[in-house]
C-alpha cells in the first residue's frame, strides 16, 4: 500500500471514528463530561466552515491534520469502551453523516468577534 493509499485509509478511518463520536455523545451511558467534549469535537469536525479557512498556506489544513484528531484521541479516551464499540458498528454502517450547522454559526460568529476587535484594534491605533 502506497502513502496515497495509507493516507486515504486513515482519512476515511478518522471520519468513521468522528461518527462514531456522534453516535455516542447522544448515548445516555456516556458521562456528561465525555458528552460534552465528543459534542465539541464532532460539532467542529462537521462543521462545514473550519476556524482557519483551508485557503489559507499551512495555517488552513492544521486544524484538519492536528486539531481534529487530537480531539477525536481524547474524547475516545473517555467513552467506556463498550459504548464506543457499539457506536463503531454503527457508524460503520451507516449511510448518511450529518453537518453540524450549529457549529457553522459559532465559527463565523468567532470570525466576526475577530474581525469586529481587529476593527477597533485599528481604530484606536490610527
Amino acid at each position: 500500500m502506497g502513502p496515497i493509499e495509507r493516507l486515504e485509509s486513515w482519512a476515511h478511518r478518522l471520519k468513521v471514528e468522528v461518527y462514531a463520536l456522534y453516535l455516542a455523545y447522544r448515548d445516555p451511558r456516556v458521562p456528561w463530561y465525555a458528552r460534552v467534549f465528543a459534542a465539541v469535537v464532532v460539532g467542529y469536525a462537521f462543521s462545514p466552515i473550519d476556524l482557519i479557512p483551508d485557503p489559507v498556506p499551512v495555517l488552513g489544513y492544521l486544524d484538519d491534520l492536528i486539531l481534529v484528531p487530537l480531539g477525536v484521541a481524547l474524547a475516545i479516551k473517555m467513552i467506556p469502551p463498550h459504548v464506543l464499540a457499539e457506536c463503531r458498528q454503527k457508524a460503520r454502517d451507516a449511510k448518511d453523516r450529518p453537518v453540524n450547522r450549529v457549529a457553522a454559526v459559532v465559527v463565523i460568529a468567532v470570525w466576526i468577534a475577530l474581525a469586529a476587535l481587529a476593527v477597533w484594534f485599528l481604530a484606536r491605533a490610527f
